[in-house]
């Protein structure tokens, strides 16, 4: 078990700073940080560690004094977890050779990018946010992830992705930026899904120096340039971009490029066409067929309502406040982001926005605190989805802290009532500890119209599910690799901590570390087909490490 050191300036016993804790830190460790402001800057190379705010605490790390960055991790792996992260003239986070991965964390720079990774195994950014820096994020030579994070108001550009870089970018939106929203060069082909950019100094997405990246269901608004240009030697996809009030061409594509532009079907620009799309969408995740039929059926119902209100014939209520039950990683969260794009497509709510949060977002640290809390996330909201997870724990039961939680429910059940039909709450959790939250407070269960079950994967399901993600990094998998694997999931499957999909993200991230150490001793450069692939002792070393 990976040791837990407390920060905090006035707890005896804790460390009074955040260098001083990781001067005692074992690799692995995580360090707990108390709310606070914290005038530091962190140097790190060849260490894996996870710095992680308390729950519920704001946590300020601020490094706008200092010559060099705020944070630098060199050759290791480093999470940052719920912090703030503060530069002025200087970078804010920068990493060389690292595996970076950032969750629900706020990076504020200066005069120098915000966020810089350099090579290494690849960076995860999920639900931060990024603002006022000369470039919001920059990926070079390296893959990854960035979910349904913001970058804002940026003097240059949003987000680069040079040297080949390949990450994965879905959801989220890039604004206010003096230069362009995304800049694709050096032979980089990220893939780039659902994600708005708007009120740009430049093109909404510039593409250049043989880049290939594919970009789908992209909407740019308000720019000074072209939604998208496509330099000379670049190529790509470009599928059902949406562009309104951008300089003409919309699509400004260089003699010598090769892109594909896919136009939006009819269909995609009616008012159902959105619908079978994202139902299409539903369909192609991987099992979860009594989900799939239940959110098909409110789809249904919801439609055949709005045809009988047209007709003029009368519709009864509907709330549209759901209950996912179920196990972590059973596709909870990429359901509940469809569905408000199903009730935006409806014509149900405005935007489909989604918002994720989960107990410290909503509570408190002294009475009161927690319903201004609550209310300030509620409303900002409005329109979209509020996606509470392990909601349970805001019950008296989840244990520390239990009277502030009972605050966040019970302003939960006024606020859903008072704005029944301007929002989606779903709330989600283990399906025993969900009964004891709806046993909370009396009137919480009458505002979910109902619970949908999300079974555990089949060992053949996270079969597929491995396949898709190595697949979707630009991996190949050896044949032999099936048999260990099958074996892997069939092993962890029946395991008190079964952790679903996440056991095949953590078994894919294995496998490519594997692979790493593996060609380095190569003694020579590997192929490229060398690099693509992923053997069985690649699948055995990853399954050992777990």
């Amino acid at each position: 078990m990976s040791r837990i050191l407390t920060v905090a300036t006035d707890r005896p016993g804790a460390y009074p700073t955040i260098g001083a804790a990781l001067l005692d830190a074992p690799d692995g460790a995580a360090v707990m940080i108390a709310a606070g402001t914290y005038a530091e800057t962190l140097e790190l190379t060849g260490r894996t560690v996870t710095l992680r705010a308390e729950p519920g605490a704001e946590v300020v790390i601020d490094g706008s004094g200092a010559d060099w960055p705020t944070i630098r991790a060199v050759d290791g792996s480093l999470t940052l977890d719920g912090v703030v992260v503060r530069s002025a003239d200087n970078l804010t986070v920068s990493t060389e050779r690292t595996a970076l991965r950032m969750v629900q964390c706020t990076i504020t720079g200066g005069s120098r990018p915000a966020v810089s990774v350099h090579a290494g195994p690849g960076v995860r950014i999920d639900r931060c946010t990024v603002t006022g820096a000369a470039t919001g994020i920059i990926v070079e030579g390296a893959g990854g992830e960035i979910t349904e994070t913001s970058v804002r108001n940026m003097s240059g550009d949003g987000m680069v992705f040079a040297l080949g870089a390949d990450p994965t970018v879905s959801g989220g939106d890039v604004s206010g930026c003096g230069g362009r929203g995304l800049y694709v060069y050096q032979y980089s082909r990220p893939s780039v899904a659902d994600v708005e950019i708007g009120n740009t100094g430049a093109e909404g997405i510039g593409v250049a120096h043989g880049s290939t990246p594919v970009l789908r269901r992209v909407t740019v608004h308000d720019t000074r340039g072209p939604a998208v240009t496509v330099g000379p030697g670049c190529g790509g996809t470009i599928e059902g971009l949406r562009a309104s009030n951008t300089a003409e061409p919309a699509v400004q594509v260089a003699p010598g490029a090769t892109v594909e532009v896919i136009e939006a079907s009819p269909l995609t620009a009616a008012s159902s066409g959105p619908i079978d799309e994202l139902l299409a969408d539903l369909d192609e995740m991987v099992g979860l067929p009594g989900v799939k039929a239940e959110v098909r059926a409110l789809v249904d119902e919801i439609q055949v309502n709005e045809w009988r209100r047209t007709a003029g014939l009368s519709v009864g209520g509907v709330s549209h406040h759901l209950i996912f039950a179920g196990a972590p990683g059973t596709g909870k969260t990429t359901v509940a982001r469809l569905y408000g794009k199903l009730l935006k497509a409806l014509g149900v709510l405005p935007d489909g926005g989604f918002t994720e949060v989960s107990r410290r977002d909503l509570v408190g640290q002294y009475i009161g605190h927690t319903a201004e809390k609550t209310t300030q996330v509620f409303e900002k909201s409005l329109g979209g989805v509020l996606f509470i997870d392990e909601a349970y724990t805001l019950s008296r039961s989840a244990g520390s802290g239990g009277d502030f939680g009972q605050e966040a429910i019970d302003a939960l059940v006024k606020l859903m009532e008072d704005h029944r039909d301007e929002i989606a709450v779903i709330v989600a959790g283990y399906t025993v500890e969900m009964t004891d939250f709806l046993a909370a407070n009396p009137g919480l269960g009458s505002r979910f119209s109902k619970t949908i079950e999300f079974e555990n994967y089949s060992a053949e399901e996270l079969l597929l599910i491995t396949d898709r993600m190595v697949a979707g990094g630009d991996y190949l998998l050896d044949p032999a690799a099936g048999a260990p694997l099958t074996s892997y999931f069939d092993r962890i499957s029946g395991g008190p901590n079964f952790g679903n999909a996440r056991e095949a993200r953590r078994l894919v991230e294995g496998m490519r570390k594997a692979q790493s150490q593996r060609l380095r001793l190569l003694g020579r450069m590997p192929t490229t087909d060398e690099l693509r692939e992923l053997l069985a002792d690649d699948v055995l070393a990853a399954a050992g490490a777990h």
